[in-house]
């Protein structure tokens, strides 16, 4: 493991706990209403209900740890989150479960943000894919770990809610006792939802459509695979396996990630995803050939949202990441939301399997819509560089705008263009000479009533008149210059005038 993991090994322990308590508190309840033969839609709303909290909980987080600080801020939430978590064992009404699971969801809300936000203020751009693959292997290894604890009490007793709640309250401990990473002070900032969905709207566009296929698989693939005649043992290895395979693929698309473009991989991702939803939702499957499958919808629907972020990150400043973590869990949590609640009524309406026919027409939605986009970005690339116009005076300068000027006198663009160079320590010397010999020259033009000399580049008013002009020996290093090429095209164009001028001594 390299020293940039190590350093946030406070962070993922955190996270490894924390997940660990959501992931068996969510699949215990889902198993318990199923068994409770309440209705889809109610198992639909108490999903939509925890990420509705998310939503909620956006704002009062970004305030809170803004105003108190990451470890205070996600002390409060654990604490929170344990009782409400004891609250499932002490009420068995469905209304009063809603509001627990909402408040669940604000809470860890400010959780996730504190994580998050520490983690990618911490991470550079060139290690920030590792390190956020390595916070979403734990995630999912904790998630593992959550349904192999279900597994071992099948009979929904209250041990379950018992392990959640001591879950939720060691979690606290890393954090609070962490010497290795600290973050900066954050200033309370609003979120800026508009703005960000201008800068990155590929990157929010997956994490929303990522957020609905996450929420719907959370909050009724249990009930589906319950539907499918597995008893509870079977149903917590089947959510065990999809979240393994999710776990699998984040190291290896971390690292893929930081070399091949992330837009491009994101659209090979949704496009992949669908055909093995589409294929779930057709085909009669069972047994392996059904495992293997969902193995694979794991793989790639569960490393869209670590993608989106990545991507989303490396094109914002550091003093916006609070902003933008708050910003990308409320656009997943709006996805999650409404996503069981959607799926839900299909299942209701076609059946169990409507399921997966739901998430990969989101799965195609998210391709056109990602395809879309990266169309007029491109679009907008080239009018921009069709708009960028050469100025004039980048060839001024050059001898070689005279040679391609037919006005010009050819032989004194070649004589100018083959003539050496003064090198440094000639310039030198010559501009010191012409210092010390500055006054004694002033001295004889004013004794001599003659005419003051031009400089060596300019011209007399005569020659203006009548410009014959003859290279200066002494200075015939200078390169040709914008006057001297003037003063060539007026001799072109005057040839047939009588030359009676001569230039000023």
């Amino acid at each position: 493991m390299s020293a940039s993991i190590r350093s946030f090994s406070s962070l993922y322990f955190a996270t490894l706990l924390m997940v660990l308590a959501a992931g068996l508190l969510t699949t215990y309840l889902g198993l318990r209403l199923a068994h409770m033969d309440v209705a889809r839609i109610w198992i639909g709303g108490m999903m939509s209900a925890y990420y509705l909290g998310l939503v909620l909980g956006s704002k009062v987080g970004h305030r809170l740890i803004g105003r108190v600080g990451h470890i205070r801020a996600f002390t409060a939430s654990a604490g929170v989150v344990t009782a409400c978590a004891l609250g499932h064992a002490l009420i068995d009404q469905l209304e009063i479960w809603l509001v627990l699971r909402l408040l669940v969801g604000m809470c860890m809300m400010c959780q996730y943000m504190v994580l998050e936000s520490w983690l990618n203020e911490q991470a550079d751009s060139k290690n920030r894919g590792t390190i956020f693959a390595s916070y979403m292997i734990v995630s999912y290894l904790a998630l593992v770990l959550g349904q192999g604890a279900m597994s071992l009490n099948p009979e929904l007793t209250i041990k379950p809610l018992l392990l959640v709640a001591m879950c939720f309250a060691l979690c606290v401990v890393p954090l609070a006792l962490t010497r290795r990473i600290h973050p900066q002070p954050l200033k309370p900032a609003p979120l800026q939802i508009r703005v960000f969905w201008q800068k990155v709207p590929q990157s929010l566009t997956t994490i929303a459509m990522a957020g609905v296929i996450v929420g719907s698989f959370y909050g009724l693939a249990p009930a589906y695979a319950a539907s499918q005649g597995l008893n509870n043992q079977q149903v917590a290895a089947y959510m065990a396996t999809t979240v393994f395979a999710g776990l699998l693929a984040q190291w290896p698309m971390g690292k893929l990630s930081d070399r091949v473009r992330r837009s491009r991989l994101i659209r090979t991702n949704a496009a992949i995803l669908g055909f093995i939803v589409l294929a779930i939702a057709v085909l009669p499957l069972s047994g392996t050939p059904q495992l293997v499958l969902t193995f694979l919808f794991g793989v790639f629907a569960f490393t869209l949202y670590p993608l989106g972020t990545a991507l989303a990150n490396q094109n914002i400043e550091q003093s916006e990441r609070v902003a933008l973590s708050a910003t990308i869990l409320l656009t997943f949590g709006l996805g999650a939301s409404i996503g069981p609640l959607l799926a839900s009524a299909c299942m209701q309406l076609g059946g169990p399997r409507l399921l997966y026919g739901f998430m990969a027409l989101i799965a195609l939605l998210l391709f056109v819509r990602l395809q879309q986009v990266n169309y007029q970005q491109k679009l907008a690339e080239q009018v921009q560089a069709r708009d960028y116009v050469m100025s004039s005076g980048d060839l001024v300068g050059s001898p070689l705008a005279a040679a391609l000027d037919p006005r010009v006198d050819s032989a004194m663009v070649a004589q100018q263009m083959m003539t050496p160079r003064y090198d440094a320590a000639e310039m030198t010397s010559s501009t010191v000479q012409a210092n010390t010999l500055a006054p004694q020259a002033e001295s004889e033009q004013r004794d001599s009533n003659q005419p003051e000399p031009p400089l060596d580049n300019e011209f007399s008013a005569a020659d203006e008149q009548n410009p014959t002009v003859e290279p200066d020996q002494t200075h015939s290093a200078t390169p040709a210059s914008a006057t001297d090429i003037d003063a060539s095209v007026n001799k072109h164009n005057s040839d047939a005038a009588p030359q009676n001028n001569q230039r000023t001594p």
